[in-house]
């Protein structure tokens, strides 16, 4: 069996790699030969709650809960119909990782040349920095609100928690899945309570979790695709098809990488599935307490304070609440930085081959993240407001980002070459393309109806 493994296209190309990105956590967790399905299942959870965390960041936030105090719940079927995108994607990933042993951003240097990897590394690194704008912006504010320092303050702060990444990766990978999971929990529990508070209208949820052709009308197309920006990321596909390595493999067996297919799926179906309740719930508290009230909620810091405002919430607000609200809220942008600044190293390392201390690299990554962020706080000044408007943007840019993500990651799971028996069912093919196309079709649709007006 391990000679038929070698001759598989999909094992003689991982040969052919530099070396995994991450190494310093390349299958370093033990897997179970042998137990039940929920022993292994544990045994494999943890990389997709990594992922996860990448789809109910700040940038979903602001975001949803806008979607919901505009537009009351019309908007949950394009978190609904983001999430199961999401899944289809992030299994491609994930399987990517596993098979070639490679990640998505590897693949695609080896697949053109080192100009064309620059190129694609630059775009990359501007969605990185659209990802982390989201994820510093949240945390920052949420300091703010929680202990009164100011925004630029909390920004510089939330630079400082690279060092604790480098701390978490020294104790292994598995403390780091412990963390991350440990904080979801935190802003599940959160917006379920909010959630109960509110008493939301859950007939409407249900009838609008069908796509209704109103979603196509300018403004709410712009924050539709915001959400799928914010829901489908493109850090993310790169991020998984990393850490999806994690787990140390015998493939002296193909059984033995199908087991690992198997249940890093699994793995990451369940934890986007709990990604998609958060967003949901998000959306839900915005329409619950917030409808009519939109155009009033401009920012985190009005969110804050509405909850607090028994004129807009009525007899829940409270104190507390609007607490709750920013704990959540700091929690949220905590985990997403732990996965944005490991994603940055990921593609530098992938496109670009630099290799560097990971002291350095992990500081250069949230550097360049960092450096629009601070620019335009010092031009347009450290507001909540003005950072709400950058963090929007950001979120409808990694929209437009999306499928110079998407196709590679398409094709290379649908080609033989590359994954061998492992390759997409021509069904998951099909409908990958389709999704991108369409999705591209509609970031066209935002930009013309956007840039249209300045023209007339």
């Amino acid at each position: 069996m391990a000679k038929d493994s070698v001759k598989d296209p999909s094992v003689a190309n991982a040969q052919a790699t530099d070396g995994p990105s991450l190494a310093e956590i390349n299958s370093t967790v033990e897997v179970p030969q042998g137990g039940g399905f929920l022993r292994k299942l544990m045994a494999w959870s943890g990389p997709g709650a990594l992922v996860a965390v990448g789809y109910m960041d700040p940038g979903n936030w602001i975001t949803s809960i806008v979607g919901g105090a505009q537009y009351r719940y019309l908007l949950i079927s394009v978190i609904l119909v983001s999430s199961l995108i999401a899944m289809l994607l992030q299994y491609m990933a994930a399987k990517l990782g596993i098979v070639a042993q490679k990640d998505l951003a590897q693949m695609t240097r080896d697949s053109t040349n080192k100009w064309i990897g620059y190129i694609l590394w630059f775009m990359t690194e501007l969605a990185i920095m659209a990802t982390e704008m989201a994820e510093v912006i949240g945390a920052a504010i949420a300091i703010h609100l929680l202990f009164g320092l100011p925004l630029l303050w909390g920004v510089i702060i939330t630079a400082l928690d690279v060092l604790l990444l480098l701390l978490l990766m020294k104790l292994g990978f598995r403390k780091i899945e412990g963390i991350v999971l440990t904080l979801i929990i935190v802003i599940l529990l959160v917006f379920l309570y909010m959630a109960f508070l509110a008493k939301p209208d859950m007939g409407q949820v249900a009838v609008n979790l069908v796509p209704h052709h109103d979603i196509l009308k300018h403004g709410q197309l712009m924050l539709a695709l915001g959400i799928v920006g914010a829901t489908v990321m493109p850090h993310n596909l790169y991020l998984h098809s990393s850490i999806s390595q994690t787990r140390k493999v015998d493939r002296s067996e193909k059984k033995n990488i199908a087991e690992a297919i198997r249940f890093t799926t699994w793995d990451s179906n369940i934890q986007l599935t709990g990604a998609f309740v958060v967003n949901s719930l998000l959306l839900i508290v915005g329409a619950a307490l917030f409808f009519g009230h939109g155009s009033e909620l401009e920012a985190f810091g009005d969110l804050f304070n509405a909850l607090n405002d028994k004129a807009i919430v009525g007899a829940i607000a409270s104190p507390v609440l609007s607490m709750l609200f920013a704990i959540a809220l700091l929690a949220s942008g905590q985990n997403s930085t732990i996965t944005g600044t490991l994603t940055g190293q990921i593609i530098m390392e992938g496109y670009t081959h630099w290799r560097m201390p990971m002291w350095l690299q992990r500081i250069l990554t949230r550097g360049i993240a960092l450096i629009p962020i601070v620019i335009f706080a010092v031009i347009f000044g450290a507001t909540e407001g003005a950072l709400d408007r950058l963090l929007v943007y950001s979120q409808v840019f990694l929209s437009v980002a999306l499928p110079f993500s998407m196709f590679p990651l398409i094709y290379f799971t649908s080609s033989k070459k590359f994954m061998g028996e492992f390759v997409n069912p021509r069904w998951a093919t099909i409908l990958g393309y389709a999704v991108s196309v369409i999705l591209t079709g509609l970031n066209i649709q935002l930009i013309v109806s956007t840039l249209a007006p300045l023209f007339k």
